[in-house]
């Protein structure tokens, strides 16, 4: 007995010191964060270093106890994601990942906010690096994270099995006081708790600053009661308290919901003068007020960019460790993949989602009734994509029924469904945009998400960082013009196709028939570097007798040929203009005329081609040049030169039938031939 009590003893002893060695190591690194991160943002003299110094035992604890990742490959598929919302504090996330052993070193730091550094102003998503998602604009990466977290129900639903529970990661993300005042967080956590996503986490940096001053000069809700309200579970606590915060993630683990922990900081956490106000947030803290905060701190003055030798062995030890867990769920998925040899190869195909012969040529083939609006000739190939394309959801902001978007024959996904392929996103579209970037970055899934045209506003952003990104989202936009109709301006596009063809990296694709959306699709998914949109009418259109399906993939064919050498007119006309285009073309040849009718489905694709093609289509002698196209002119002029004759919109829709919207701008044969006729003469004059 007396043996016994000595041991107890002896344990006890161990453990007590074992949590002091513990806390020290824990304080050691939150403290090496921030004396990294002061450091870099002196260097560059710009930068925020209120984030940084405020969430370091945050980021200790969640970098040396919580994320299930190996750094040496952060690429692993089971890995925990984190995703910083609160871009602006950028060194935290760099901080952490540097002494995790993430391919960021000590120059790419010291070079932080410089050119070409890996270490932007605000994240970049570099998944070589471990760096999930771009961040920046705020509550962004609420919706990315949502959508990683999304996809990664999605696949445990589909690949584990009742002996391999292999897909069981999940999504951390930090948000500040902006994220959550940002409409996009709004949408997107209401959409987490509606499906209640029990794979996300986010830390919420409860600071009560925000970058003008103190938030309660604008931001006075109660935010723990807000999230409830969505499904979700809140967890209060100090985040400076170590035992806290890793109580918190314990219990958050378990949860059955997705969990909002309010973690209350101190912005500039350690700084004698700018802790707690606005001034730690956006700007860098100098080398006086620097060395003043190291020193209250106990981080050592020199030298700079100091990482401690013990906190580097400790995530050295750390390190091996999770090689271990990659290594053995390796072997586990080795298991798997021999025990499940069709779940292996669904998962190849949703990892690698190639495009086949088969695919191209159902989509090619697919019978579709004639004279049918794009949207109707969409809404068919997308069902046969589905059939064919194991990495193809589908979604909307509440108007599948409207957009064409919802895949037939097909359940929607629920907090009680996650094989299904149909996301209703409710009126949502921002949310939408940026759940589907996340849902992309997962690389199984090729999300495609539908609204109309105009509305397209609401997610523009979103669609900016995905383009920035790269990925391969594909947004279907419907009711792409004045010929809407009865609704009116409010939902009639004008400016939406000139807006997206300024963004960079971006193909827009606007058809004519039912031949060009075939191309338009085929174009769409054999791009893996970019993201597409689909711009669609409401209306029925004819079938043209030369669209191409290859002349969409060159972004522009002379679909109407000009009966000899001298070209009168070339007109250049997309979408459900085309046909009025080739009227008009057959009227002014009646009197006489030689009229080449280009159709110009995308700018983007057009631009891309050699000079050779270029000049076939745009060369020859050209005596005017003319753009028919029910949208804003801005754009057009880089092909029908500055004395083009733009027969376009340049002021809002109207509320009236279809026909009547359209005579009232002139977009009817008569009316264009008046002008061109009068445009000629004038020509002629001269």
């Amino acid at each position: 007995m007396r043996t016994n009590s000595k041991k107890a003893i002896l344990v006890f002893i161990i453990t007590i010191f074992k949590k002091k060695g513990m806390i020290y190591i824990l304080n050691k690194i939150a403290n090496t964060i921030r004396g990294l991160s002061i450091d870099a943002i002196n260097e560059a003299n710009s930068g925020h270093p209120g984030l940084p110094l405020g969430c370091a035992d945050l980021g200790a604890i969640l970098y040396s106890e919580i994320l299930i990742q190996n750094p040496k490959n952060p690429r692993w598929i089971n890995r925990d994601q984190f995703v910083l919302s609160a871009g602006h504090g950028s060194m935290f996330q760099y901080a952490c990942m540097h002494l995790a052993g993430y391919n960021i070193s000590l120059t790419d730091i010291k070079n932080f906010r410089q050119l070409n550094s890996i270490c932007a102003g605000h994240p970049e998503y570099e998944l070589d690096y471990g760096i999930e998602t771009t961040t920046g604009p705020l509550g962004q990466g609420l919706g990315h994270a949502v959508g990683l977290a999304l996809a990664k129900k999605i696949i445990a639903t589909k690949f584990n099995t009742n002996k391999y529970d292999l897909f069981n990661g999940t999504v951390y993300a930090l948000a500040g006081d902006g994220c959550l005042m940002e409409g996009v967080g709004s949408e997107t956590a209401s959409f987490a708790g509606h499906l209640q996503l029990d794979n996300i986490v986010v830390i919420y940096d409860s600071n009560d600053i925000c970058l003008d001053g103190p938030t309660d000069e604008c931001f006075t809700e109660n935010v723990a009661l807000r999230f409830e309200s969505y499904g979700w579970k809140v967890i209060t606590i100090d985040g400076h308290n170590h035992d806290e915060i890793r109580t918190a993630f314990a219990t958050a683990k378990k949860a059955k919901q997705p969990v909002l922990i309010e973690a209350k900081t101190t912005i500039g956490f350690g700084s004698p003068n700018r802790a707690g106000t606005a001034d730690a947030h956006g700007k860098a803290l100098g080398l006086d007020e620097g060395k003043l905060t190291k020193d209250a701190l106990g981080i050592a003055l020199e030298p700079l960019f100091d990482v401690p030798e013990d906190v580097k062995t400790f995530f050295t030890n750390l390190q091996q460790q999770q090689e271990d867990v990659e290594n053995t769920w390796q072997q586990e998925f080795e298991a798997w993949k021999k025990d499940h040899p069709n779940l292996f190869k669904l998962f190849e195909l949703m990892q690698e989602q190639p495009i086949t012969p088969t695919l191209i040529d159902a989509i090619k083939t697919t019978d579709i009734k004639p004279g049918v609006a794009s949207r109707a000739s969409s809404k068919a190939l997308i069902q046969v994509v589905n059939d064919q394309f194991s990495a193809f959801i589908g979604g909307s902001a509440d108007l599948s029924c409207s957009d064409s978007t919802f895949i037939g024959a097909e359940d929607i996904i629920s907090k009680s469904n996650f094989n299904a392929r149909n996301i209703k996103y409710g009126v949502r579209e921002f949310a939408m945009g940026a759940i589907a970037a996340g849902l992309s970055l997962s690389g199984f899934i090729r999300p495609l998400c539908g609204t109309f045209f105009t509305f397209s506003d609401y997610m523009k952003n979103a669609i900016r960082l995905t383009a920035y990104m790269k990925l391969p989202v594909i947004y279907q936009f419907t009711h792409d013009s004045i010929y809407l109709g009865e609704d009116g301006p409010t939902h009639q596009s004008i400016e939406h196709l000139a807006a997206l063809r300024a963004m960079p990296n971006i193909q827009v694709i606007r058809p004519a028939d039912t031949t060009e959306v075939r191309g338009a699709w085929i174009k769409a998914l054999e791009t893996n570097d970019k993201p597409t949109a689909l711009v669609l009418t409401r209306q029925g259109l004819p079938e043209l007798e030369h669209s191409s399906i290859e002349g969409v993939q060159k972004g522009a064919y002379i679909i109407h040929q000009e009966k000899s050498d001298t070209i009168d007119f070339a007109i250049f006309s997309t979408g459900s203009e085309v046909n009025l285009a080739i009227d008009v073309a057959k009227k002014l040849e009646a009197d006489g005329l030689s009229i080449r009718v280009i159709s110009v489905p995308s700018f983007e694709c057009f631009d891309e081609q050699d000079e050779s093609y270029k000049e076939r289509i745009l060369g020859g002698q050209i005596q005017q040049r003319v753009v028919i196209e029910a949208q804003t002119s801005f754009g057009w002029h880089k092909y029908v030169g500055m004395n083009g004759i733009c027969i376009t919109i340049e002021d809002y829709g109207l509320s009236a039938p279809a026909k009547d919207v359209a005579n009232h701008f002139g977009f009817n044969v008569d009316q264009i031939y008046t002008k061109l006729i009068t445009a000629t003469k004038a020509i002629n004059a001269v």
